[in-house]
C-alpha cells in the first residue's frame, strides 16, 4: 500500500470514528508540541494524516468553521500557536525569522474566542514537567 493510500484509509477510519480527523493533542494528550513524537512513528504519521485532511477541509471551511472545529477539540495552552497557524494559515517557512514571529494579535483573538491567552501559553510551554524524563 502506498503512503497516500495509507493516509486516505486512515482519514476514513478517523472520520468514521470521530466525525473528523482529531488534532494531535487529542490523539496524544500528554505530549508537548516539540516532542520527538511528532517527528517519528505514530505521532509523525498522525500529523501527516491531519494535514492531508485539513488541506481538503480548509478549501471549504471559512474562518468561522475553522474556529468551530477547534471548539470541539479544545487545545491545551501549549498548542495555541499550532492552532493559530492552522486556523489562520500562517506559514512560518515564509517568515524571515520564524523564532521571533509576533503572535500577539492572534493571541488577542484566541483570548477573545475563549481558547486561551498568551500568558497561559507561555506558562504551559515553560512548565518544567516537559523537561522531566517520562
Amino acid at each position: 500500500m502506498s503512503e497516500s493510500e495509507w493516509i486516505t484509509n486512515r482519514i476514513a477510519e478517523l472520520v468514521s470514528e470521530h466525525g473528523a480527523v482529531p488534532p494531535p493533542w487529542f490523539m496524544f494528550p500528554d505530549t508537548h508540541p516539540y516532542d520527538i513524537c511528532w517527528r517519528m512513528g505514530a505521532g509523525e504519521f498522525h500529523v501527516m494524516v491531519f494535514h492531508a485532511w485539513w488541506e481538503e477541509q480548509k478549501q471549504n471551511y471559512d474562518e468561522a468553521q475553522r474556529i468551530e472545529y477547534f471548539r470541539k477539540w479544545l487545545p491545551p495552552p501549549r498548542w495555541l500557536t499550532w492552532m493559530i497557524d492552522v486556523i489562520w494559515d500562517i506559514n512560518l517557512s515564509e517568515v524571515d525569522n520564524p523564532e521571533e514571529y509576533d503572535y500577539s494579535s492572534y493571541f488577542a483573538r484566541t483570548e477573545e474566542l475563549g481558547f486561551g491567552t498568551q500568558a497561559e501559553f507561555e506558562r504551559d510551554m515553560d512548565d518544567p514537567t516537559w523537561l522531566e524524563d517520562n
